[in-house]
């Protein structure tokens, strides 16, 4: 595999999802740290999906000269064996303009039984067929389990990234799954984000968490998005993409000559999201869930396009709710009550949101297949947030909250 710059270092890059080759990307901020801060409830310690217990990332970052700009990024929700102990699970289907592997499995049972992986469209059959050879190569000879249902999601790289050529494969899946861990997770232009773009700037891969206090039940809710969308970027409220000059229908809304076809492929694309929560939640809950992701993404201006394949992988790590495969007694678990939701669907709208501004704050300008993707302007970014006193919420508008971990 070639890299834009070959050492033991960048190797070892490929594996955790950083590349020394865009140096920019470690001085880029994330939103939070530029004075974003979104919503109410304050962020986990890492501001990530890996606040919530037990669930672990892992990225492989695939470039290979100009024409291949993509990867794989594994998401393993839970310790311990997943097929024996699945946990709850539900798929959202917000537009359903996609190839994603394992979805009517999922909506039938109600559980996810092995990790969730994000890759690009081209790309989903072999990776899926590496995470079940993987899974089965670490079963003890004649122990096999009956089947296994991939969780694979994607979306369209290719305007940078040559896809036809299928450059995922099984050695990239297993890096990223060998490699999965807690703690800070890589965003931007790494692993299934290296070669996406949303509202018309660079974008990638963005995380982001809510904890909600005690008395709303303690519960946290992680977020992590694939994003690679059209609309009209909002951040805050304030008209980003307006103000910038990069928003959809621009050419017909200005009565230009122009058809506007380019500015309408502009809109295609999609976004995957996976919502994780250690809330003993069913998988009807989660349903509703995956419902409250989608508004998170509305919040930042997208109104799921034609041909942008949405989709809301949501899941529960509870202990209490994960039912042994095997079991044929009636099974007894927790389930919260409805009325317990409100708090879990605004923290969820709120990390949504906010992963996707860490997935454009964080991309790097990525250049493939003869087209270069820029990175959104932080400096003109923060001026228009400025201008629209969306900066600094926290200490701007009442009532005061925790301060930012």
């Amino acid at each position: 595999m070639h890299v834009r710059r070959s050492s033991s270092l960048v190797a070892l890059a490929l594996l955790v999802g950083f590349l020394p080759a865009e140096a920019q990307q470690a001085s880029r901020p994330r939103a939070r740290e530029a004075g974003v801060m979104v919503g109410l409830f304050p962020p986990g310690r890492y501001n990530a999906i890996t606040d919530v217990a037990g669930v672990k990332v892992g990225q492989t970052t695939v470039i290979q000269g100009d024409s291949i700009h993509s990867g794989v990024t594994a998401i393993i929700p839970a310790d311990g064996d997943l097929y024996a102990r699945p946990v709850p699970g539900w798929v959202y289907v917000g537009n359903g303009y996609g190839k994603m592997l394992g979805e009517t499995q999922v909506r039938e049972f109600g559980e996810i039984e092995t990790p969730i992986l994000l890759t690009c469209t081209l790309c989903v059959w072999t990776v899926g067929k590496a995470l079940v050879d993987y899974l089965l190569a670490r079963e003890p000879p004649g122990t096999a389990p009956h089947t296994i249902n991939p969780i694979v999601g994607e979306t369209n790289d290719s305007r940078v990234n040559d896809m036809w050529k299928d450059p995922v494969r099984f050695e990239h899946v297993k890096a990223a799954l060998d490699n999965a861990a807690s703690g800070p997770v890589a965003e931007g232009s790494v692993g299934a984000g290296t070669g996406t773009s949303a509202f018309g700037w660079k974008a990638g891969i963005g995380t982001s968490s809510r904890t909600l206090p005690a008395s709303l039940g303690g519960y946290t809710v992680g977020v992590l998005v694939q994003a690679n969308f059209g609309g009209d970027l909002t951040i805050n409220g304030a008209p980003v993409g307006r103000e910038l000059g990069n928003y959809p229908f621009r050419e017909q809304l200005q009565v230009s000559s122009n058809t506007g076809v380019d500015d309408l492929l502009r809109d295609d694309g999609s976004c995957m999201i996976v919502v994780a929560t250690d809330a003993p939640l069913s998988a009807r809950s989660l349903e509703r869930i995956g419902l409250r992701a989608m508004m998170g993404l509305a919040r930042t201006g997208s109104y799921s396009a034609n041909s942008s394949g949405d989709y809301v992988i949501a899941f529960s790590t509870a202990p209490s709710v994960r039912r042994v495969r095997s079991a044929t007694a009636p099974l007894h678990i927790d389930d919260l009550p409805n009325v317990s939701g409100s708090q879990l669907f605004e923290a969820t709208a709120e990390a949504t949101q906010e992963a996707v501004y860490n997935a454009l704050f964080k991309a790097t300008t990525v250049t493939g297949r003869g087209r270069t993707v820029e990175a959104l302007p932080i400096e003109k970014t923060l001026e228009i947030l400025r201008k629209y006193n969306s900066l600094n919420w926290d200490r701007t508008l009442p009532p005061g909250r925790p301060a930012p971990r």
